[in-house]
């Protein structure tokens, strides 16, 4: 039974019978949480974010190398656009989950700013902001320093899951 069937159980069997004092243990056959849900969110300064342009049109490769002990960051990593609204989708779709990253190790990630560079639509900004995790406040990135002097141009972006290769993240990115 998931905690909040628990949760709504207990609030039905107690209605009407004033304050209650409930403990509930875990349901049979309760797994404990993998070791990346247990590990700590690393901290923002123990992690070095790069990011740069790839030689394929409207694609940048980032990543995060912990610098650290053992701690995890999001699966996916957090890549917002100048000032709009949103972050780059997910491919595949998918929700927060930890990814584990061992001291000195480094994931890597594709982002796909923009499906067609010639799109009409694609607005141009000049920086791009990367995290490891949606708690940080990432490092940005200026249109410049990824080699673009002439901005970024963004229209619904996605990005990688993290990857423990620059090869798996690139394999990962739909074309």
């Amino acid at each position: 039974m998931h905690a909040r069937s628990l949760l709504a159980a207990a609030a039905a069997a107690t209605a009407g019978l004033g304050a209650t004092l409930l403990t509930f243990a875990p349901a049979a056959g309760a797994h404990p949480a993998d070791s990346a849900a247990r590990a700590a969110t690393c901290k923002e300064a123990s992690l070095r974010v790069a990011a740069s342009a790839s030689d394929e049109a409207g694609v940048l490769r980032v990543s995060v190398t912990n610098r650290g002990p053992a701690c995890v960051v999001d699966r996916i990593p957090t890549i917002t656009f100048g000032d709009l609204d949103g972050a780059a989708q997910p491919v595949p779709p998918g929700e927060s989950a930890p990814y584990r990253l061992a001291t000195g190790r480094t994931a890597y990630a594709a982002v796909r700013t923009v499906d067609d560079p010639g799109n009409p639509q694609a607005r141009v900004v000049d920086f791009v902001t990367v995290a490891g995790d949606p708690s940080h406040a990432g490092r940005s990135f200026t249109a410049d320093a990824l080699g673009l002097p002439d901005g970024v141009r963004v229209w619904e972006p996605v990005t990688t899951w993290w990857k423990p290769t620059r090869a798996q993240a690139d394999a990962a990115l739909p074309s």
